[in-house]
This record gives C-alpha cells, structure tokens and sequence, in this order.
C-alpha cells in the first residue's frame, strides 16, 4: 500500500475513536514510519523476531503537572508502523483500516496514561464486547 493510503487509514483510524476521547487528547502527533527504528527496538528490548505496531512517546495525560506547556513544549508523538500493521492484518485475515485503529487506541491509551498491562486488560475487555 502506497505510504499516503495508509495515512488516509491513520486519520479514519483517529476518527474512530469516541469524540469524548478525541476531545481530551493534548499536544500529540501522529507519525507514520516504515518499521520501528533501530532505537526504538533497543528501548523496547525487541529481539530480532519481534517488532511493534506502534509507539507513543512522550509525558502522559495523568503526568502532566501544572508546569506543563509552560514555554516551547514538543508534541508527544504516536508513531504507527505501517510494514508490520500490514503483515499483522495479512496473518491474522484482518482489514488493515481495523489493525491501524485498534493500534491507533492501544497508543492513545499509553497516553492517558495506562502502562502496557493495564491496556492489554482493556483491550481484553473490549474484545468481549
């Protein structure tokens, strides 16, 4: 898939979230790459068979103090890797536009603050639903 239709796929993915969630997300771009950099992997403790879908970086909701923004504040980035959304959608038999949303969620959930374990749970949960 040409870079731009996948990012067209990012924005319907950032529409799909509930407006009330939309509506609380502050000062975060996202990014399209290729496939996480060699950084990320090291930072991530990846192993040479493990990659990500995507990345948030940045000072969550719930840590931001009162001194945040105070001055030039660099966006938190949401970084979504569009090789390994698209062979997860190619294994699993799903549409690429539902791995870019679900990904789009998981990371907007680091940014309100959640840690891996608590999103994983929440993922479970909405699965069921």
């Amino acid at each position: 898939m040409l870079k731009i239709e996948f990012e067209k796929l990012v924005a319907e993915g950032f529409e799909r979230l509930p407006q009330w969630v939309r509506e609380k997300i502050s000062n975060v771009a996202l990014l399209v790459e290729d496939e996480p950099s060699a950084e990320v992997r090291k930072a991530e403790g990846l192993g040479n068979d493990e990659t990500l879908l995507g990345y948030y970086h940045g000072i969550p909701l719930s840590a931001r103090g009162e001194q945040y923004g105070v001055g030039p504040t660099m966006p938190d980035t949401i970084t979504l890797y569009q090789i390994p959304i698209e062979q997860a959608a190619e294994e699993d038999a799903s549409d690429v536009r539902d791995v870019v949303a679900e990904t789009i969620w998981h990371e907007f959930a680091h940014h309100f603050g959640m840690d891996e374990h608590e999103v994983r749970h929440r993922e479970g949960k909405r699965s069921k639903q």
